[in-house]
């Protein structure tokens, strides 16, 4: 197989550095105010935990500080919007967009407005947390509002570059972090761009059985790890990375669709409603593919370690690797 060569030269190394990727969401926030006057920012209470402290302390100036009223926080947003102004609002995933739904539905996509939503804290890997923060069904709720961008960035440096890309596209668009470090998959050099999907494996040669793996968001490099251990195994593998969830890529899916056996989703989500939601539907429809669906199979989270709830849930590299090899049993 083949390894895209933007990624981080020390992937399969032990001690792969690991960060945050809501750190990257904060030095993208405060990068973008020194850029853009008009970037404004506004917590709901959280605001080191959600990273915008480092904007805050810059730009106190520019800095709302709402509390714990995340359904208020995205209604002043918008009309912050539409006074020209370029707000991001951060709080924890179940909080907003959890909480604050139909205020985003509402009086930001439905008035087309200009406001970027934060969900941190996104997926079971809040770990100590437990089941009432870790947003499991965000991006389910979200991909269906119409004027709706939704991004999962990977890691740290994906995030930033994801944050920069919001404040010069017009539009609502939510940025989907997580809490707990993750490995750097990329450099602060790879390419992000919007809407588009990143092969990370590629096959290289026909195998009897090949996958294709579709994931976003967190768990890309434990897809990676599966996906070297699969191609060792003699299974014909490609990565496909899709950091826009919406809209979909669906030149890249389909692509891959056309070219592998079996397609599997990884996902740090409900299996109902998330990226695997969004492929399948789209297969469906224009060349109908098994596709298996990794994620949290129909339950709430609960209070663990991160590494291990991953484990326990079904979405580490074990249970992506048991997935496959069950699919061509099936």
């Amino acid at each position: 197989m083949k390894i895209a060569s933007h990624l981080n030269p020390k992937l399969f190394q032990d001690g792969i550095e690991r960060a945050p990727n809501r750190d990257g969401f904060g030095d993208g926030l405060l990068e973008a105010g020194e850029k853009n006057l008009n970037v404004v920012a506004l917590s709901a209470d959280l605001t080191e935990s959600t990273r915008v402290n480092l904007f805050a302390d810059k730009f106190p100036e520019r800095f709302v500080q709402c509390g714990v009223a995340e359904q208020n926080m995205a209604s002043v947003a918008s009309g912050l919007a539409a006074m020209g102004k370029i707000p991001f609002i951060a709080s924890y995933a179940m909080f907003s967009p959890g909480r604050s739904w139909e205020q985003i539905r509402t009086t930001i996509a439905y008035n087309d407005q200009n406001v970027k939503i934060i969900g941190a804290h996104s997926g079971v890997s809040v770990g100590p947390d437990g089941a009432t923060h870790q947003a499991i069904e965000d991006i389910a709720i979200m991909r269906v509002i119409p004027n709706m961008v939704v991004l999962a960035p990977c890691d740290i440096h994906e995030a930033r570059k994801a944050v920069l890309w919001a404040t010069e596209y017009t539009g609502p668009v939510y940025i989907r972090l997580g809490r707990s470090p993750v490995p750097v998959v990329t450099t602060k050099e790879s390419p992000f761009e919007f809407g588009k999907g990143q092969l990370l494996v590629e096959m290289t040669e026909h195998r009897k059985n090949t996958i294709g793996l579709i994931t976003t968001g967190s768990l890309v490099y434990e897809a990676l790890l599966a996906a070297k251990e699969l191609d060792e195994a003699g299974f014909g593998v490609s990565l496909l990375h899709l950091p826009t969830i919406k809209p979909l890529d669906t030149e890249a899916v389909l692509d891959l669709a056309e070219t592998h056996d079996l397609i599997v989703t990884v996902e740090e989500h409900q299996k109902i409603g998330g990226l695997g939601g969004a492929i399948s539907e789209f297969l469906s429809e224009k060349r109908p593919t098994k596709v298996i669906r990794i994620g949290v199979d129909d339950e709430f989270g609960q209070s663990g370690e991160p590494d291990k709830l991953i484990a326990h849930y079904k979405m580490d590299k074990n249970a992506i690797i048991d997935a496959v090899k069950k699919g061509f049993l099936r």
